[in-house]
């Protein structure tokens, strides 16, 4: 699978929800926000599959080896997972995220922002 960003990733950050830890299969995320006018995929779409909540969140994964490699919102795609991204993404985690929720085996470096619930 292949796709463009046209333009940059923004608000790069780490979720420690129970939901993330499962769909990541590790301790926490790790996520950047893309425009949806600015992502754009240029083979193997029809290798995906999504899940979505009842509110419109969800992700999408490849069928054929599992990767978690996007966010979606309403099926539009909103954000990537910064683990599938080849080379450097140009982009920071500036903040954790759900922490409350975190798994009680993590211990999250410190430096970087932490958040009970979301920051937004």
């Amino acid at each position: 699978m292949q796709y463009r960003i046209d333009g940059t990733l923004r608000d790069a950050r780490s979720c420690h929800c129970s939901r993330c830890r499962k769909a990541f299969s590790s301790q926490a995320s790790a996520y950047a926000l893309v425009d949806p006018a600015d992502f754009s995929w240029l083979s193997g779409e029809e290798l995906l599959t999504s899940y979505a909540s009842e509110q419109g969140f969800g992700l999408q994964f490849c069928k054929l080896c599992g990767s978690t490699l996007c966010g979606i919102y309403n099926d539009e795609v909103h954000g990537v997972t910064l683990g599938c991204l080849n080379g450097d993404p140009d982009v920071e985690l500036g903040r954790h995220i759900y922490v409350g929720s975190k798994a009680s085996w993590e211990v999250i470096a410190t430096g970087v922002p932490q958040y009970i619930e979301d920051a937004e």
